[in-house]
């Protein structure tokens, strides 16, 4: 009986469409991830779940110039902070929490940053074109290319309203997230946040989890390798 449930299970997965894949790759863990902690609502994730690739979650950059200023680094970050986070609960909980409080954890682990895809038909990141050279009299032209340094910039066509505000908006217009996932998700940044006068005090332990994971992954995990990502089983 617990095969049959697995392979009705697998059947939902997005990518379970009949062609073998080369690769079980990080848009396929984030899915698998999502619709497994999202089974109270399995349609309203599954509408999350499209959306997210409208808007260019898989190929958003984490960062400017900092962590994971890269195509894709979003994505990656994200996977990276609910593997950590998922360590954490492993770490400093027993059963039954673990089980109450896994599904959770892997929500805001993977959307704690959904906001920085942007809103209203606009990126939140856009490349960061600057000036190559000085003109010249044999090349007068001006050349530009995209920063080394930091590659991505904010979007200035958007206003100015934080990412985990965004990211709160747009996750609850396909699934309720709770109480505690809320606020978790809005305050991951703690202390480094634009509402970082408002947590002082009012802390969770979904919330710590959250911001020590990010933390973690974007100062230690992420920071100065463009390749990185962490190994936690």
């Amino acid at each position: 009986m617990n095969e049959n449930k697995n392979i009705d299970q697998e059947k939902q997965f997005p990518w379970n469409d009949g062609v073998k894949q080369e690769e079980y790759s990080i848009k396929n863990q984030i899915e698998e991830l999502l619709l497994m902690a999202g089974n109270e609502d399995k349609e309203g994730m599954k509408r999350l779940l499209k959306h997210m690739e409208n808007i260019g979650f898989y190929e958003m950059p984490c960062s400017g110039g900092n962590h994971l200023a890269k195509t894709g680094g979003l994505a990656e970050h994200s996977l990276n902070v609910t593997r950590y986070a998922l360590s954490l609960l492993n770490a400093w909980y027993e059963e039954p929490y673990i089980s109450q409080w896994t599904d959770s954890v892997i929500v805001c682990g993977l959307l704690h940053d959904l906001g920085k895809c942007g809103q209203f038909q606009k990126p939140g990141y856009v490349p960061n074109i600057v000036k190559d050279g000085r003109p010249t009299k044999a090349d007068p032209v001006q050349k530009y290319k995209q920063s080394e340094s930091k590659p991505f910039k904010v979007n200035p066509d958007l206003l100015n309203v934080p990412h985990e505000i965004r990211s709160v908006t747009i996750i609850n217009e396909y699934i309720a997230l709770t109480e505690e996932e809320y606020h978790a998700i809005l305050y991951h940044n703690g202390l480094y946040g634009p509402l970082y006068r408002e947590i002082n005090g009012k802390e969770t332990a979904l919330y710590m989890i959250l911001h020590f994971a990010d933390m973690w992954c974007s100062r230690i995990v992420e920071e100065g390798d463009d390749n990185a990502e962490c190994d936690i089983n």
